[in-house]
């Protein structure tokens, strides 16, 4: 019986030890087996040497083109136009009469006012010689003086409401569409036409407060307008010696000439404005950069692996940033893949060429 029983326990310590090495055994090739699957062959990425090279920063805004000299005709003066001495549209000059306002009352009010200033110079002519021989007082002289001084104003004004009467173009330009007729009573509110200078034109825009510095007078930029392939140019003129608070920009004007007439005032126009340039700056291309939650981050080749890099820029456009700090001239700069890198991942580089 305990022959039995010993041998009953050997078999099954035999089974129970089989079983145990079989389990250490397979887990042991599975460790092995993870391991190798674990080993990812490198990454292939395109990459360029780092260089430095001139930066030019250029800026694109929206503007307006405005006329050199713009203004609305009206009358100082009350009355039926008498005539109308311009065509809608043409060139006119500086001082032509464009207008004629019926002056009949106010010329008779001369001729009357003329006639009292005459009997007052007599009066105070006579005055003077009484005065001299001592046959009046020196007050009623004084009153005799002023009358007369009183009428020579008065026929003055009159004389300047007439001038008034006849209306010339304050500058040369084009002349717009009038709104009046031969026979229109005409008042100072009465808009008759407008008068455009447009030989040379103004361009108003407005830049972000953060390139306030780098912008200069007589700096050149360069423009277009719709449905208009060629490309103008205009200089700075005036810049506005301070921020607009409500939007934080600052507005600037620059004039271009306009001798062909091909830009009209009111056009919409798109600016290119060149900033200062920075020589021997580090430039890279945009998709090299990764943002992350505290600054940005570049990845260059070290021994076959990716390094992490932090950097600190200065500029953009829409291909190129300027670094400022992290990379210097001769670092080999990942360019593709970077959003799946990883510090210290295997790499296989391929050299991209740079275009000059």
């Amino acid at each position: 019986m305990k022959i039995k029983t010993i041998s009953i326990t050997l078999i099954a310590l035999t089974i129970v030890g089989l079983i145990g090495y079989r389990i250490t055994k397979n887990s042991a090739e599975s460790e092995k087996n993870d391991k190798k699957g674990d080993k990812k062959p490198p990454l292939t990425v395109t990459a360029i040497v780092v260089s430095s090279k001139d930066f030019s920063n250029g800026i694109s805004l929206s503007g307006s083109i405005e006329a050199n000299e713009n203004v609305e005709i009206r009358s100082e003066v009350s009355g039926i136009v008498e005539k109308i001495s311009f065509s809608e549209g043409t060139q006119v000059s500086k001082g032509q009469v464009l207008l004629k306002v019926n002056d009949v009352e106010l010329r008779a009010q001369l001729s009357q006012a003329f006639t009292k200033q005459k009997l007052a110079s007599e009066n105070e002519r006579r005055a003077k010689l009484l005065l001299q021989k001592e046959a009046i007082s020196q007050e009623e002289y004084d009153i005799a003086s002023a009358e007369f001084r009183s009428l020579k104003a008065q026929t003055q004004l009159i004389q300047a409401q007439i001038a008034k009467t006849t209306i010339r173009a304050p500058f040369s330009g084009k002349i717009g569409l009038r709104n009046i007729s031969p026979g229109t009573y005409v008042t100072p509110t009465t808009l008759i036409t407008k008068l455009v200078s447009s030989g040379q034109v103004k361009i108003s825009f407005s830049i972000p407060e953060k390139y306030a510095s780098e912008i200069e007078n007589n700096a050149t930029i360069t423009f277009t307008i719709p449905n208009n392939p060629q490309k103008f140019t205009a200089k700075i003129y005036a810049i506005e010696p301070e921020i607009e608070t409500a939007t934080r920009t600052l507005k600037i004007r620059a004039i271009a000439d306009n001798p062909n007439g091909k830009l009209l005032p009111g056009t919409f126009a798109t600016i290119d404005l060149s900033l200062k340039n920075i020589k021997d700056a580090i430039v890279i291309p945009t998709e090299a950069v990764v943002p992350i939650q505290d600054g940005k981050v570049v990845y260059i080749a070290n021994n076959g692996k990716a390094k992490e890099v932090k950097i600190e820029t200065l500029a953009r456009t829409s291909k190129d940033v300027v670094v400022t700090s992290g990379i210097k001239s001769g670092d080999t700069l990942l360019t593709s893949g970077v959003m799946s890198l990883k510090d210290e991942a295997d790499i296989k580089v391929k050299l991209k060429e740079v275009k000059k």
